[in-house]
Order: C-alpha cells, then sequence, then structure tokens
C-alpha cells in the first residue's frame, strides 16, 4: 500500500495485494469421509484459490474502508468562535523503520475560514531524547509558530483588551491612592472612581528554548478617571512585560502557566502632569502579578487540543522543549475502540 498527500489529505491506495498459500490440507474422518476425500483432493487446488481470492478480497475491502476513515479526517479543529487549528497535510507521510511520520499545517486560521492546503518545509525532529521518552507511542512536534499565529489571531480579532473596572485591592482605583503618584490627578479629580484601559500594541510573541518558554507583550495602559458618570482618559503609559511559564497536558489539551520576569514602562502621555516614577513602578507590579498574570493563566490552564485523531486519548505526556520547538512524547489509549478501525499507533505527528 501507498499513502500520499491529496490537497490536505491522506489518500491510501493498494499498490500491489495477493495472497499465496504454500500447502493446503484438508482430511476428513469417520463415516463416508473416504468418499467425499476423493472430492476434497480433487478440487484442492480451486479450494486453494478460492480462499486466496477471499482473503486478497477482505485485504481490498479494508483498504477502502482505511481509506475512506483518512479521507474524512476534519481539516481543522476549532478552538473557540474565533479560531481554529489547521490540520491539513502538508507532505506525504515519511515511513521510518519503526514509526511514520506526518507532518500537518498546525498554524491557527479564523473559525470561519474555511482550510487551504500549502506546501511547508518542515525539518526533522534531531534532539537528545530524555530516559524512556523514546518508547513512547506519539510524538508531536509544535513550532512556536503554532502559538504566535494564535497570539495573532486573537490580536487582530481585537480580543487582547480590557476596560478593568475592579480590582483586588480596590483602594487602588480611586484618585485618592494616587495623590503621591500624580498629585495634579487627585487636585483635578478628588476622589473620584478610576477605570484602566488595558491594550496589546501589538500580538505577543513567544519564543521557545532549551528548557524553557518565553513571552514578552507590549501595552497600552491608559487611565481614566470616572468623572460624574463621564470616562475621562488623563494618562497613559506604554508597558513592556516580559513573562516565562511552562505547558502541561490536561487530558487531550496543551495549557500552560505564566509568571513574572520583569517589566519596563514610560510615560507615553498625560493630562495630569509628571509621574513620581518609582511609587508607579511600585504599583505597576502589583497589578502586573496580581491581576494581569493571574487572567492569563486563566486562559492559558483552558489549553487548546492538540491534533489528535477522535477516539483517543493522551496519557503519561512528557513535555521537552528546544530550540523553537516543544515536543509532546505520550502514549495513547482508545476511548471509542467501535468507532475505529485498526491503525497504526507507533509514530509521530510534526506540526
Amino acid at each position: 500500500m501507498g499513502m500520499k498527500n491529496q490537497n490536505g489529505s491522506l489518500k491510501l491506495s493498494v499498490m500491489e495485494c495477493g495472497c499465496y498459500m504454500k500447502e493446503l490440507d484438508i482430511t476428513l474422518n469417520g463415516g463416508a469421509s473416504w468418499f467425499y476425500q476423493v472430492f476434497i483432493d480433487a478440487f484442492s487446488n480451486h479450494i486453494r484459490s478460492s480462499v486466496e481470492n477471499a482473503i486478497t478480497q477482505k485485504i481490498m475491502e479494508g483498504a477502502l474502508k482505511l481509506d475512506s476513515f483518512l479521507g474524512n479526517l476534519p481539516k481543522k479543529i476549532n478552538l473557540d468562535s474565533v479560531a481554529a487549528m489547521n490540520v491539513t497535510f502538508v507532505n506525504d507521510p515519511l515511513f521510518k523503520s519503526s514509526s511514520v511520520e506526518f507532518d500537518i499545517d498546525g498554524l491557527f486560521i479564523p473559525s470561519n475560514e474555511t482550510t487551504a492546503p500549502r506546501d511547508m518545509l518542515l525539518g526533522d525532529i534531531e534532539f537528545a531524547l530524555p530516559f524512556g521518552s523514546s518508547s513512547k507511542m506519539l510524538w508531536i512536534s509544535l513550532d512556536e509558530d503554532v502559538f504566535n499565529s494564535v497570539s495573532a489571531l486573537y490580536f487582530k480579532a481585537g480580543l487582547l483588551q480590557r476596560m478593568v473596572e475592579r480590582i483586588p485591592d480596590q483602594f487602588l482605583l480611586n484618585t485618592a491612592s494616587w495623590r503621591f503618584l500624580i498629585p495634579q490627578l487627585y487636585k483635578k479629580y478628588p476622589d473620584d472612581n478610576m477605570l484602566l484601559n488595558i491594550s496589546a500594541i501589538s500580538p505577543p510573541s513567544v519564543r521557545i528554548n532549551v528548557g524553557r518558554i518565553d513571552a514578552t507583550v507590549e501595552l497600552d495602559i491608559t487611565v481614566n478617571v470616572l468623572d460624574f458618570g463621564k470616562i475621562v482618559p488623563v494618562a497613559c503609559m506604554s508597558v513592556s512585560v516580559a513573562v516565562s511559564g511552562a505547558a502541561a497536558v490536561s487530558g487531550n489539551n496543551l495549557g500552560g502557566r505564566v509568571e513574572l520576569d520583569y517589566f519596563s514602562f514610560t510615560l507615553k502621555w498625560s493630562q495630569v502632569g509628571k509621574l513620581h516614577t518609582v511609587l508607579v513602578q511600585t504599583v505597576l507590579r502589583t497589578f502586573l502579578k496580581n491581576l494581569f498574570v493571574p487572567y492569563v493563566n486563566s486562559y492559558l490552564e483552558q489549553g487548546f487540543p492538540l491534533p489528535i485523531i477522535k477516539g483517543f486519548s493522551i496519557r503519561d505526556a512528557y513535555i521537552l522543549t528546544s530550540y523553537s520547538k516543544m515536543i509532546v512524547s505520550c502514549d495513547v489509549s482508545f476511548i471509542e475502540p467501535e468507532a475505529l478501525f485498526p491503525v497504526q499507533t507507533q509514530g509521530r505527528f510534526t506540526v
């Protein structure tokens, strides 16, 4: 059999099929068996040919069922109403001595967009494996471009912005708490409530290195005052935030958590004079650690589905990060065996 990529789907074809029985021996015992044995011996070649043809026919029928199954694999996996992972195949499968490798697109696209196959050049996976991971059934390699594609998609959809009205330290969202940070603010708007408009000004950038995952996001934080029910922008800071974290597999989803590494900020504009830099830095650190990072983690922990065929479940996953790539090494188990045809489970997917 041969397997090729055909317009983003796998096409299975039988290149050659045959069955040869070296020897067939049928013996009858008792009664008039001697009489029937004469006919069996006379037609043994015909019987053998019929069995060979029947086996060949069953193999052809099974190949057609498997081809139909492969052709009906989904072209995309929906994450939500905004994003979907493009899981069209981009190259022919690569068959090795003990595994088969499939390359899929893997980048995120708008969920309402139709997938289109495209040519991609993906390198082979070459790195030192940790002890025990080479015996896993499945490897899934994800390039950092996969993560950057989903961040770019959410940024383009305008979802990386939020108006903050309530925080754990609610007193900070009142001009009275900012009298020393921005004296003119308190003088102009005494004891008024405040809102923070947080907006990403570019897609977050994800970088995968050996043993770590880093990300940076550029934010504009606009300070607004609620003056007699009217939202009045009074100052804007440009904040660069760097975080690092780790990934984890939960069910068939890949999620993770991050922690704040460092940040820097500059005053973009102000209608209430200069800011007290040291005090603003302290407030920003508290705000980023207690509000921004937990908010980001609430989404990261949900994760996104890995490209696993329906009916399989990931177990005993191990995650390894290399230069620009994340490798998920795992075993798989059946959860709906009656819905699947027998397939080879020793292999790798390369995204």
